[in-house]
């Protein structure tokens, strides 16, 4: 009997050098067709910045070209908003006003969540105590105000490991301990981490919060099938069957030997041979 049942979505940013408004790429607006007839996957999720428009008609087009094509869209991922872990308080507040138009717009779409990303000015941050203790603290009132906010539009806000401090688990569970809020979690992302950081025990410690997961995937052995940069098994077996996770996984397709599409569908191949196999 089947003991994985996971869905598999797709992240937009797996195609971002082909979803574009210039002559000869694909416009976003496309890109629900494009997922369910060319990849055969029922859930996107979006990134903010390549989005060719926040204005209600664009976003009205793009929710109804997803409905048209039967595909959920599930979050988005904000890039370029500010920081809520500035210094300056005004620059706080003007980045949870920014990230407030995604909740927004992620709840007229139907979201579950957004993903903010938490970086900082310090790349090193994790690694000074007293740094990292200082950006935690200044985080928690920006962060409790987003989920606030959210909660009312019944939309999550996540953290992903996604540079600096974020792609440190140890700086990460203090932060969503202490912010401590149901609709704040993170997005175990399978890639996003420095050399450093033991990639399987670090998505073990983020999947206790984990709201989303997003299978990064880089390149695959041709012969095998399987991802060729890290332990594909491993990390489902860490995701689905310790913590039992049943929502989707994202495929993100970072690698540049296989064009986008093929390196979609291997990782779509090989999601559905670990979760066919349990």
């Amino acid at each position: 009997m089947n003991q994985r049942t996971f869905g598999i979505s797709l992240a937009a940013w797996s195609l971002h050098r082909t979803i574009g408004e210039e002559a000869g790429r694909v416009p976003m607006l496309d890109m629900p067709k494009m997922t369910r007839q060319d990849f055969g996957i029922d859930g996107l999720e979006l990134v903010s910045t390549m989005l060719a428009s926040t204005d209600a008609p664009y976003l009205a087009r793009l929710a109804k070209n997803a409905s048209d094509n039967n595909v959920r869209l599930l979050l988005i991922m904000i890039d370029d908003e500010g920081d809520v872990a500035a210094e300056d308080v005004d620059a706080q507040h003007d980045a949870v006003a920014r990230h407030k138009k995604w909740i927004d717009i992620a709840a007229d779409f139907g979201c579950h969540s957004i993903r903010l990303n938490w970086r900082g000015t310090d790349p090193d941050a994790a690694k000074k105590p007293r740094v990292c203790r200082a950006m935690i603290e200044r985080s928690v009132l920006p962060l409790r105000t987003l989920c606030d906010y959210g909660d009312k539009k019944e939309v999550n806000v996540l953290l992903e490991n996604h540079g600096g401090p974020s792609s440190y688990p140890e700086a990460v569970v203090p932060l969503v301990l202490a912010v401590d809020h149901p609709r704040f979690g993170t997005l175990p992302d399978f890639g996003n981490y420095p050399p450093d950081v033991d990639i399987y025990l670090a998505t073990d410690l983020l999947m206790n919060f984990a709201k989303s997961v997003s299978a990064k995937c880089m390149d695959f052995d041709d012969v095998t099938g399987l991802e060729s940069t890290m332990d594909f098994e491993r990390l489902i077996e860490i995701v689905v069957d310790k913590h039992g996770y049943r929502d989707y996984i994202g495929i993100e397709y970072g690698g540049e030997r296989l064009t986008e599409a093929d390196g979609i569908l291997a990782c779509k191949r090989l999601l559905e041979r670990l979760r066919d196999s349990a």
